[in-house]
């Protein structure tokens, strides 16, 4: 029998309705309800069919009518369907609450998940009951890990059990798991358990995480859920070896191929005589070059282009593709163009996503000041201004970022371009507020790793200023790159630095300097700025000279402070000492500071000489940079105090004798330097 055919509504009543705008009252209009009457009532048997169609064409001017509601009312709001919403939705509860108890494990699951939502309200629960709750919960999962680690709401079971659990609990579940864990770290939610598992556990807990994942590390720095979870690994917990492992899979498959055994493990000593350096295994290998440069580039370019440029990882692989390379060739600046082309120089935001995710680590950061080193001078220019606000700010507080700002200050010929784009920022020159401006400054030039661009250009790297080896290493890199791409003279670009930096820095230490003195490192700033400076600097060094006035001996005073002690003495000395030629190499432009410190402690230079900071009064005596009147009124005083100089002074050091002629002298009793100042006189 054929389909019914569906007939169009009735068309005659609609028209008159319309029609009937112009001949009746505009207050009158159709009845809404009247709509819900115009559906056809449905089929009730397939034998009527013929029969409906003969009726339907009798009339067709007429609507056909619907069934009235049973309580007899015209009032289409009152009709329902059979049952309510609220029984329908009882119903579907009912049934996805038989279908959870017919799945294997629903018991112990769903107890699991009760004692789990009890632990998790830590603050609520007594350490007793908490106690027997982890018990029963490793009692209900021992052997059963894997039954629970697959389900969203299970998996948060067991990460509740590693928190609660002692070592060998947590080895236990990581056992259970062996085989499992490269399937849960691309699982939305086992990837969390991953990471817990990797946090809470020990080194042999780690050691058993990690091989997993050997042999699968293309595939996996590629997928949604695994690349961070893997990355994460990489940088946080694997070891020296380990890391040498994973890397090397992204230079090729027979390096994924090696570690892909049924164990996944690589011993410690096999692991420990392989590299994961490019040049090196190119040295070793000459004739695989081409096929490991393509195997590599091809992975960076697919991530790059995929916008996935956060990984460590990723950042370690190109810094070794780039140094693989040699050195100023067709290839190397090939490299450098494609991460230029990350950056989109006439838009307003500039991209750049890649330069800021590689400054944040030691090896992007290496790379990036190397690509500055390497550059152009338009590169420069173009990389530099990614980094905005925000960014040069965070820059300067980290401990990788700061070296590109360094870089971006010592190899750019344009010091205008470098200081607009630097150290506005660094130095809050947009800030209107005085006291705002200052806090800013202060807070910058007082951390180890936001002083570095700041002090970089007036002290150069000295041992106190750089403590890494590997960021002085990177500085010389640089250096020796900069010789054959920059024309300005290093001493000239330093020069115009400094003179930017001098008015701004003065300003701090003339209305910060008793906040500044407090701290080795602000002591440390004081000094430097004072020497090398090219501003004014009369102010300053009034207001860091009056800081010793007073009486000496008592508590709280500044020449108790070691650091204090060495700053003043560094300042009436007029430089710092050179170790290698044993003198003091004085400032370029003379300080005079003993003329300004002088009337300040005049009075009470004998408790000076005989206090902690008595070398201060030494340097008054030796310093080229002191005027002689003052030495010989330095002098003048010193001798009208002999005598409670040489109390200060005590017995020289006793020297061994006989048998202990080997041994060390005991340390010096009294005051070095009131000794000094009596052979002096």
């Amino acid at each position: 029998m054929g389909a019914i055919k569906r007939k169009d509504p009735p068309s005659n009543g609609v028209k008159s309705a319309k029609k009937s705008k112009t001949g009746e009252s505009k207050t009158q209009k159709p009845v809404k309800a009247a709509q819900l009457d115009h559906f056809p009532e449905p089929d009730s048997s397939d034998d009527n069919d013929e029969e409906m169609e003969d009726e339907n064409a009798e009339d067709t001017s007429q609507p056909p009518k619907r069934p009235v509601p049973a309580n007899g009312s015209g009032d289409s709001k009152e009709f329902k369907l059979d049952g309510s919403s609220a029984e329908a939705h009882a119903k579907q509860r009912a049934l996805a609450k038989e279908r959870k108890a017919a799945k294997p494990n629903a018991d112990i699951i769903g107890r699991s998940k009760k004692i789990w939502e009890r632990l998790r309200r830590k603050s609520h629960v007594p350490k007793e009951e908490r106690k027997e709750l982890v018990g029963e919960l490793f009692a209900i999962i021992n052997g059963r890990v894997r039954d629970f680690v697959f389900k969203h709401d299970s998996v948060r079971v067991i990460q509740c059990a590693l928190k609660y659990a002692n070592m060998e609990q947590r080895k236990n579940i990581t056992r259970e798991l062996q085989g499992d864990l490269r399937t849960l770290a691309e699982s939305r939610y086992g990837k969390f358990l991953v990471a817990k598992m990797v946090v809470e556990g020990d080194q042999e807990t780690r050691d058993m995480i990690v091989p997993e994942f050997y042999g699968h590390v293309r595939r996996l720095i590629n997928h949604p859920e695994a690349s961070w979870i893997v990355d994460d690994i990489y940088r946080q917990v694997a070891t020296r070896e380990q890391k040498d492992a994973m890397l090397r899979e992204w230079y090729g498959a027979e390096f994924a191929l090696f570690h892909r055994k049924s164990d996944a493990k690589v011993s410690a000593s096999k692991s420990a005589e392989e590299t994961a350096e490019l040049a090196k295994i190119l040295e070793a290998n000459p004739e695989k070059r081409r096929p490991i440069l393509q195997y590599l580039h091809q992975l960076i370019n697919s991530l790059v282009q995929k916008k996935m440029t956060g990984f460590t990882m990723l950042h370690d692989a190109m810094l070794q593709y780039f140094l693989a390379l040699p050195h100023g060739s067709e290839e190397q600046r090939g490299f450098l163009e494609e991460m230029m082309g990350d950056i989109d120089a006439e838009s307003e935001g500039g991209g750049g996503d890649l330069y800021k995710n590689l400054a944040f680590t030691k090896s992007g950061s290496r790379l990036v000041c190397l690509a500055l080193a390497h550059g152009t001078a338009k590169d420069r220019k173009i990389l530099l201004r990614v980094f905005s606000k925000e960014t040069v700010d965070m820059m300067a507080f980290d401990t990788n970022a700061k070296m590109v700002l360094v870089a971006g200050l010592e190899v750019p010929d344009d010091t205008t371009m470098t200081t607009k784009v630097i150290y506005r920022e660094l130095l809050g020159e947009k800030i209107e507020d005085k006291e705002e401006r200052l806090n800013k400054l202060e807070s910058v030039v007082s951390d180890l790793n936001a002083r570095l661009p700041i002090l970089f250009p007036i002290c150069g790297p000295a041992k106190w200023l750089i403590t890494r080896d590997s960021d002085k290493a990177l500085m010389e890199e640089v250096t020796e790159v900069r010789k054959t791409t920059s024309k300005k003279a290093p001493e000239l670009r330093r020069k115009g630095l400094i003179d930017y930096l001098s008015k701004p820095l003065l300003e701090l230490v003339s209305e910060r300097a008793e906040n500044l003195v407090q701290t080795t490192i602000g002591c440390q700033f004081v000094s430097e700025t004072l020497l090398e400076a090219s501003a004014d600097k009369e102010e300053a060094k009034t207001a860091v000279a009056s800081l010793a006035a007073g009486d000496p001996t008592a508590e709280g005073h500044i020449a108790n402070q070691p650091a204090a002690g060495r700053m003043f003495k560094t300042l009436v000395l007029g430089g710092n000492f050179d170790p290698a030629t044993k003198t003091v190499k004085l400032a370029e432009s003379r300080l005079g500071f003993a003329s300004t410190l002088w009337p300040v402690i005049k009075d009470d230079v004998l408790a000076w000489a005989c206090s902690a900071s008595s070398f201060v009064v030494v340097a008054l005596t030796e310093s080229e940079d002191v005027p002689a009147d003052v030495k010989k009124e330095v002098m003048t005083a010193l001798k009208k105090g002999k005598k409670q100089l040489e109390a200060a002074a005590g017995s020289k050091p006793e020297k061994a004798k006989g048998k202990d002629k080997k041994a060390k002298p005991e340390g010096p009793k009294g005051n070095a330097g009131a000794r000094m100042l009596l052979e002096k006189l």
